[in-house]
C-alpha cells in the first residue's frame, strides 16, 4: 500500500512482533506488520516448548498445545540418564506454526494490517517520521510511520544500518520432525561429540511424532545428520518425511535496542535464553515492555532516543542478569570435556543433588539463574560433604 501512513510499522511476524502489534493496536494505534514470507508460521524452526504461564499470557486457544510434559530424561555422554519427574506439568509443546498464526489473528482482529512477501530493505529516520522501503512482489515501495519496531529475528543487517550495533555471537539450531516409536517423554543429550557446546533433544509431539534437533556453534545440520544415525535415534525412527530446518540464535544482547523512532524486540534484540536458545518467553516480555513504552511515547508525541531509552533499561532490569549468567554458564559448559560432563552427571546422581533441585523453589523453566546458582552451591559443597562422610566412616562415628 504505497503512501500509507501508520503509527507503527513492525518488521517481522513472529510471536514477539505480532504480540507487540496486538497490544499497540488495542490501544488505538494504526499498525502494519511486514513479513517477507508468504504467510505467518511458514518454515519455523523451533521445538515450541514453553511454560504453561507463558502460553496463557498470549491468550490463544489451548488446542494449539500438542503435548504437556512433567518429566524428562537427561543423558550423559556414556548414555546413562537421570530421569526427573514432577507432579505438576512443567512445559507445553506447541504447534509452533499454528501458534504464530493464532497470535497474528489476534492482532488482525484489532485492526493490524499484515503485508506478506514484503521485505524491509531500508529504514530511514527523519525528523518527524520513519520511512520504510520494502521489496514487494518484485517492486519497491515506501511506507511511512511515526515509529518502527524490528522484530525480524537474528538478522543484523537492519540493526547495523541503524547504528544499533550487532550481536556477534550466535548458535545454529537444526531440527527435523520424524515418525518414531518408543519416545514417550522429553529426552536431552549432553555430549560434546553430538552437539558441541550445547545439547541435542528428542521431543514427542504425539504418540508417533517426534522433534529431533540440536544446537551447535557451527555445522548444525551435519551434527544433526550424525545424531539421526546414532543408536539413540536410528533404531527408533520409522520415517523421515520432513527436511532439516535451521535457525540462527543470538547468544548475547544487542548493544542498543532503541533509537530515534526505533525499538527492537525478541531475537533481534537478543532476548533469548542462552542456556536453551528459547526465545518465545523473553521475546514476549520484551514485546510487553516495548508496547507500553512506545504507546506512552506516541501518546506524548515524543519518540526521541532519550525518551525511548527507558525501554532497554526496563527489559534489562527484567531479564538482563538472567541472560548474562546464562551466557557465561553456557560458555563454561562448552569448555568441558565429555569426561568432565560425565563426572558432573555422577555427582548429581549419587549425591542426590538432582532430586534436591527438583524439589526446591529455585526450579523454573523460564528463569534459570536461581537454578544455576543453586546447582553451583551443591556442586561446590558436594566434595566436602563426601569427605566428611568418609571421615566419619573411617573413625567409626
Amino acid at each position: 500500500m504505497p503512501g500509507q501512513f501508520y503509527d507503527v510499522i513492525i518488521v517481522g511476524a513472529g510471536p514477539a512482533g505480532s504480540y507487540t502489534a496486538y497490544r499497540l493496536a488495542s490501544s488505538g494505534y494504526s499498525v502494519a506488520v511486514l513479513e517477507q514470507k508468504e504467510a505467518v508460521g511458514v518454515g519455523v524452526c523451533c521445538t515450541g516448548i514453553v511454560s504453561a504461564e507463558c502460553f496463557d499470557s498470549f491468550g490463544v486457544n489451548p488446542e494449539l498445545i500438542l503435548n504437556r510434559a512433567n518429566s524428562a530424561k537427561f543423558f550423559s555422554p556414556s548414555g546413562k540418564y537421570l530421569r526427573l519427574q514432577d507432579n505438576r506439568v512443567q512445559v507445553c509443546v506447541l504447534d509452533r506454526a499454528s501458534f504464530d498464526q493464532a497470535v497474528a489473528r489476534k492482532a488482525q482482529a484489532v485492526g493490524v494490517d499484515y503485508l506478506f512477501l514484503s521485505r524491509a530493505t531500508d529504514i530511514v529516520i527523519e525528523r518527524d517520521k520513519a520511512l520504510v522501503e520494502i521489496s514487494h512482489h518484485s517492486s519497491r515501495e515506501k511506507l511511512t510511520a511515526r515509529a518502527v519496531i524490528l522484530a525480524n529475528g537474528f538478522n543484523p543487517r537492519l540493526s547495523q544500518k541503524l547504528n544499533l550495533g550487532e550481536v556477534k555471537r550466535f548458535a545454529i539450531g537444526a531440527q527435523i520432525e520424524v515418525e518414531a516409536g518408543d519416545v514417550d517423554e522429553v529426552e536431552i543429550y549432553f555430549n560434546q561429540r553430538i552437539a558441541p557446546g550445547f545439547f541435542a533433544w528428542l521431543v514427542p509431539t504425539s504418540a508417533s511424532r517426534v522433534l529431533v534437533g540440536l544446537l551447535s556453534m557451527s555445522h548444525a545440520k551435519l551434527c544433526l545428520q550424525k545424531f539421526l544415525l546414532s543408536p539413540y535415534c536410528q533404531s527408533r525412527i520409522v520415517r523421515k518425511e520432513d527436511k532439516i530446518k535451521q535457525k540462527a540464535i543470538p547468544l548475547g544482547t544487542l548493544p542498543r535496542s532503541y533509537g530515534n523512532r526505533i525499538l527492537v524486540v525478541g531475537d533481534a534484540a537478543g532476548q533469548v535464553k542462552p542456556t536453551t536458545g528459547g526465545g518465545i518467553y523473553f521475546g514476549h516480555l520484551g514485546a510487553k515492555i516495548a508496547a507500553e513504552v512506545l504507546g506512552e511515547a506516541l501518546s506524548d508525541g515524543d519518540l526521541s532516543i532519550a525518551r525511548l531509552s527507558c525501554y532497554q533499561r526496563q527489559w534489562k532490569a527484567k531479564m538482563g542478569e538472567e541472560i548474562s549468567l546464562g551466557y557465561w554458564t553456557r560458555r563454561a559448559y562448552s569448555k568441558l570435556s565429555d569426561r568432565q560432563v560425565e563426572r558432573i552427571f555422577n555427582m548429581f546422581d549419587s549425591g542426590g543433588i538432582a532430586r534436591t533441585l527438583l524439589d526446591s523453589p529455585n526450579l523454573s523453566f523460564d528463569w534459570h539463574s536461581r537454578l544455576i546458582l543453586a546447582s553451583l552451591r551443591h556442586v561446590l559443597v558436594y566434595p566436602l560433604r563426601k569427605a566428611w562422610h568418609l571421615f566419619h566412616k573411617e573413625v567409626g562415628l
